[in-house]
């Protein structure tokens, strides 16, 4: 399944696979998205897979958030790589 982001306001389904492939879609339609929200949730409860390149994206958006005081939520269980990730680094 290829990657497929829907929204409504801020709230965001990822669902699909976010791989290198499909990271061009994921950083498109994020770019500049802390300029149009203050808070962003994030869901990745459809995401069926994701490689090192989708973490270090969902980890890039992150510290963007952080570095610009802005509130992202990432819910969902979605994969086990992207819960791993964000539960054994520091946010800050």
């Amino acid at each position: 399944m290829n990657l497929e982001i829907t929204s409504y306001n801020n709230f965001f389904k990822i669902r699909g696979i976010l791989d290198r492939k499909s990271l061009h879609l994921f950083q498109t339609t994020f770019e500049h998205i802390f300029e149009t929200f203050d808070k962003l949730t994030i869901s990745i409860e459809g995401l069926e897979s994701v490689d090192r390149y989708g973490v270090n994206a969902l980890a890039k958006l992150h510290n963007e958030a952080i570095t610009k005081h802005k509130s992202l939520s990432i819910i969902g269980y979605g994969c086990k790589d992207v819960y791993e990730h964000f539960s054994t680094n520091d946010a800050a």
